[in-house]
């Protein structure tokens, strides 16, 4: 009998300790998803496919890897707020364009989508501290661009891209003029248990009652309960210190980040942040909120834009409905 216990107890040792193996080994593999199943890690579309304005920008990242993104103008001579767009997890830049082609045509704004590395065509490998590296590449080439506005430049994170904009608007309160976060999760030890749910016994954030003993074999924790805690102060003009503007957009039905992790994040915002807004989508998933939401959606962007990016100085009333009119006609849905 005992040594029936005793085989017993090594073999579930023995199982656990080859499964915290492999989750040591392959974990960037489970956490990071460049390619959709099915589908190559190329380009389906680019953004000229949709009639946008755009060109390919080349980035180095601070540890030297070459990074691909689009930046997409909405019209030439237009300089509304320019949108830093971080994207979700799986696929690349190209599986949102259609998303981006309606936002610049809702918010009349420039949008810059980056490729993470070892998405679409960024070299590299993507790891939490790697891709915080691209993320800095990202917004120090967008603040040194002369034909944009660089006091409009707004953060917009969806999901792993919330995680990935919370930290560069925690690093950056000077260079960021407004956040916003759709469908992110509180921290990637918290998405541990809800997508392998054995694992919530043994890796959590903060807040689960979890034993946490493997919380030390996570490279890529992505904490976005904490950093969101964080934002620092920025400066503004009269010289006060005002906290970081943040939009929460949270779709009720999303199937992937459980809803009351975003609503987590809002409570730990704005407890210290009076600037927070909180909006729920009651029909939005994961990845389809800015759709079903429709015009709410859009309405509620557009308001926090220009509340928090507004113009400065306001252009020639003529001259600006005549680039209004040729940004619809440019992206008018027949495009598509």
């Amino acid at each position: 009998m005992v040594t029936y216990v005793s085989a017993l107890f090594y073999g579930v040792g023995g199982i656990v300790v080859a499964g915290v193996g492999l989750l040591v080994a392959f974990q960037e593999k489970l956490v990071y998803v460049p390619v959709l199943p099915g589908l190559s890690k190329s380009y389906p579309i680019t953004p000229a496919r949709l009639n946008l304005i755009y060109e390919d920008v080349w980035l180095r990242s601070s540890d030297g890897v070459r990074l691909h993104s689009w930046f997409i103008k909405v019209f030439p001579d237009c300089r509304g707020p320019t949108i830093l767009f971080f994207q979700e997890n799986a696929g690349n830049i190209a599986h949102r364009l259609e998303m981006v082609r309606i936002m610049i045509q809702k918010l009349k704004c420039n949008v810059f989508m980056l490729s993470y590395r070892g998405y679409g065509e960024s070299e590299g490998y993507p790891s939490q501290h790697g891709i915080i590296k691209d993320a800095q590449a990202a917004l120090d080439h967008l603040s040194q661009r002369a034909d944009i506005d660089t006091s409009r430049i707004v953060v917009f994170g969806r999901s792993l891209g919330g995680a990935v904009g919370a930290v560069l608007t925690k690093n950056n309160p000077e260079k960021v003029s407004a956040l916003i976060l759709e469908n992110t999760f509180t921290s990637i030890l918290d998405m541990a248990g809800v997508l392998l749910p054995f694992l919530k016994w043994f890796i959590g954030g903060s807040g689960t009652k979890s034993l946490k003993l493997l919380n030390f074999v996570v490279r890529s924790p992505w904490k976005t309960i904490d950093t969101i805690g964080e934002l620092t102060d920025k400066l503004i003009l009269k010289q006060e210190q005002v906290k970081q503007p943040v939009l929460f957009l949270s779709g009720l039905k999303d199937e992937m980040v459980p809803p009351f992790h975003m609503k987590m994040l809002y409570a730990k915002a704005a407890t210290r942040n009076s600037q927070c807004t909180f909006v729920e989508f009651p029909s939005g998933m994961h990845m389809d909120t800015w759709l079903t939401g429709g015009d709410v959606y859009w309405r509620t962007v557009m308001q926090f834009l220009a509340k928090h990016a507004p113009e400065e100085r306001k252009a020639d009333t003529a001259d600006e409905a005549v680039c209004l009119e040729e940004v619809s006609t440019q992206l008018a849905p027949t495009a598509t």
